[in-house]
Parts: structure tokens; C-alpha cells; sequence
């Protein structure tokens, strides 16, 4: 990782308040729309949104599921979402401090999802958090992110190379394979954006059972 987890977060905090007018671009909200049309939570369902910043996930999601958890590093980003959600009047979200590796959830959660995000990590702190996400024993994993189905281009203002560390789509398709997940989609939204969708694999051992 290029920088510690409490310099991200000190960073993102210092932008929460400009935050959502600095990523208005077409890629990021084709990517955004398609994170949330693709975790089609069900009414009764759970979702956690990792790295959730100022909810741009969290609250369109709140319309469709029970309840959604909104976790991240930075308090002034949870600020933001905080205030858009009691401006919009939802009030079946949360939001409070938590990792991908550590993300302080208390109850069983049938969604996750994260949009750009991850690409903070590197390629083996991101392993590690898709692990964590599947020992939550979601049926549904979503992530939208910076990732690299060509050539990596700096020039290409979706990621700053002295703090990012994206992953090439192979990398991330195999962290959720070996994590216990299905692949179902892989959306390329740009040579640089895209969306994986993971579905959990029952155990082999409870299908027999059953």
C-alpha cells in the first residue's frame, strides 16, 4: 500500500465536503449505476457497503433492501453521507468506521458492495479483503473500481499513481474465485473502470447434506 490507511483517510476527509463534484464523471456514474443495478438486494436483505465515502451506493440501494451498512475509513465522508441521508429522509441506513479487512459489521449481511475503492490496496492487502468479504457469507459480491483491462495509462485522470494501486482485472477475477465466488459479470465501463460480479458458491459438503 503507498500510503497508511489513516493518511487515506486523513485525505479523503480533507475532500469530503468537494468529494462527489470531483468524481462527476461519465465513468464514474455508469459505473456507480451499474454496482447498484447489479446488487439487486431483495426487501428483506442486508447489504454492507465497503468504502461507502458519501453513500453514492448506500442510499440509491436503501430504496430496495431492509437495511444497508455503510462502512469507511474516513469520518468526514461518513459526515457527508449522514447528512444526505437524513436530507433525503432514509433511515434504514448506517454509517460508521470500517476496513475491508476489519469492517465492524454485526450481523449476517446478504450484499456487499464497493465502488471505487479497493484500487487503495494493493494486490495482496486486496486478496485479503476479498477473503474477509467472503467469510461474511454473502450470497452476492459487487465491485466497482479502477481496474486495468489494457494497458495501464496514468494519464487517464481515474487513479493518482503516487497513492493507487489498481489491479488488472485477471488479479481481482482470481482473488474472487479463490475466495469462493462465481464470477456472473465482468462490465467494462472504460479500458480502466469496470464492475465484478461475484455469486457465493454453495459448500459442496451443506449441498450434499441437504
Amino acid at each position: 500500500m503507498k500510503r497508511s490507511i489513516d493518511e487515506h483517510a486523513d485525505r479523503f476527509s480533507d475532500h469530503a465536503a468537494d468529494y462527489d463534484e470531483s468524481q462527476d464523471s461519465e465513468e464514474y456514474r455508469e459505473c456507480a449505476d451499474l454496482v447498484v443495478r447489479h446488487a439487486a438486494p431483495a426487501a428483506d436483505d442486508v447489504v454492507l457497503d465497503l468504502g461507502t465515502g458519501t453513500g453514492a451506493i448506500a442510499l440509491p440501494l436503501a430504496d430496495a433492501a431492509a437495511e444497508v451498512v455503510g462502512r469507511d475509513i474516513s469520518e468526514g465522508m461518513l459526515e457527508q453521507a449522514r447528512t444526505k441521508a437524513t436530507e433525503r429522509g432514509i433511515d434504514n441506513v448506517s454509517f460508521g468506521e470500517g476496513r475491508f479487512r476489519e469492517p465492524s459489521v454485526d450481523r449476517e449481511v446478504d450484499v456487499v458492495t464497493s465502488n471505487f475503492a479497493m484500487h487503495h490496496l494493493d494486490d495482496e492487502a486486496k486478496r485479503e479483503a476479498i477473503d474477509a468479504i467472503a467469510a461474511l457469507e454473502p450470497r452476492r459480491f459487487v465491485l466497482g473500481d479502477v481496474m486495468f483491462f489494457d494497458e495501464p495509462d496514468p494519464s487517464i485522470p481515474f487513479y493518482d499513481p503516487s497513492v493507487d494501486d489498481p489491479a488488472t482485472v485477471g488479479v481481482l477475477a482470481d482473488a474472487f474465485t479463490d475466495a469462493g465466488f462465481a464470477l456472473t459479470a465482468v462490465e467494462m465501463v472504460h479500458g480502466q473502470v469496470g464492475v465484478l460480479v461475484g455469486e457465493r458458491v454453495p459448500d459442496a459438503e451443506a449441498v450434499d447434506q441437504s
